[in-house]
């Protein structure tokens, strides 16, 4: 081995990543869980929202606004 690369494989092996902080780690997994979960309990209350929607009388659905068939269109809507 030529003497320069005996050099660079000394400095290899001196050389480390940078450590792994398990403390970041855990809050960027809790931070990404805690997002998870808003974004869940935000899609099962549209979902509530549009099954009481369904649940109104003719009346009901007046007194707000919207058409039987405006109340069946938002109910098919993608959450």
């Amino acid at each position: 081995m030529r003497p320069d690369h005996a050099a660079a494989q000394r400095l290899v092996g001196k050389i480390q990543p940078p450590p792994v902080r398990v403390a970041t780690i855990r809050r960027t997994l809790r931070a990404q869980c805690v997002a998870a979960a808003g974004w869940f309990t935000r899609q099962m209350e549209k979902r509530r929202s549009r099954l009481a929607l369904l649940e109104m009388s003719d009346e009901q659905l007046k007194d707000i606004g919207l058409s039987r068939d405006q109340a069946h269109a938002e109910f098919r809507r993608r959450l």
